[in-house]
């Protein structure tokens, strides 16, 4: 029989002890992100209903970040290839971090600037997407896949935090998070991720039926 759980610090009900600080500064950073993003969110409203028009007609969707940026961007992609509420077809978009093989490959011959550019040259065409995912808005890798992108014909769209940032104006259209914190803009890049994924299945021609498993 396993011995019993005593806390650590004992709680009495009738005085709760007060919220963590840094529990309550995160989510109070979080909250203002989000009370101020509405007209970013409504923007990334606009791209997923864009997309429903797209990607049926053969379009693709790259995506890109760094660090926790690439985590989202995997997010993102995995959502239109798979389901995000309900049964649809699936649909081309490629996380460009994900294959290590290319990955290490261009980053020991071209360098680390050209990590995103080279595999935005060889897997996009006129008329494709590319969404590119930044909390600071300057990586120089995301700069020269933009420059690339738009050199190429592709549509680029970014993702970032407060302007002005160097990325916004490179792409030609960009949701703008204006909040203090890198972790914050990236908790409200999900929340906009999941609207865009929310839009894009309610505007596709035949709207999905909502399942239950939804990530």
């Amino acid at each position: 029989m396993s011995a019993p759980v005593i806390p650590l610090h004992p709680v009495d009900p009738t005085h709760p002890a007060p919220g963590d600080p840094l529990a309550r500064a995160h989510r109070d950073a979080v909250a203002a992100a989000l009370a101020a993003s509405g007209p970013a969110l409504d923007l990334a409203a606009s791209w997923g209903r864009r997309l429903a028009a797209l990607l049926p007609e053969g379009a693709r969707l790259l995506a890109a970040g760094n660090g926790g940026s690439a985590a989202e961007a995997q997010h993102l992609t995995a959502e239109l290839v798979g389901r995000f509420r309900g049964e649809r077809p699936p649909f081309s978009a490629l996380a460009l971090h994900a294959d290590t093989s290319s990955v290490t490959a261009i980053v020991n011959d071209y360098g680390v600037e050209e990590l995103f550019a080279r595999q935005v040259q060889a897997h996009g065409s006129p008329g494709d997407v590319l969404v590119l995912l930044s909390t600071s808005g300057r990586s120089p890798n995301l700069l020269a896949a933009a420059d690339r992108a738009n050199a190429l014909g592709l549509v680029t769209w970014a993702l970032t935090g407060p302007l002005p940032n160097p990325l916004a104006e490179r792409c030609a259209e960009a949701v703008a998070i204006p909040a203090a914190t890198s972790a914050a803009v990236q908790e409200v890049h999900l929340v906009a991720v999941h609207v865009l994924c929310l839009a894009f299945d309610s505007a596709l021609p035949t709207a999905p039926a909502v399942l239950g498993g939804a990530r």
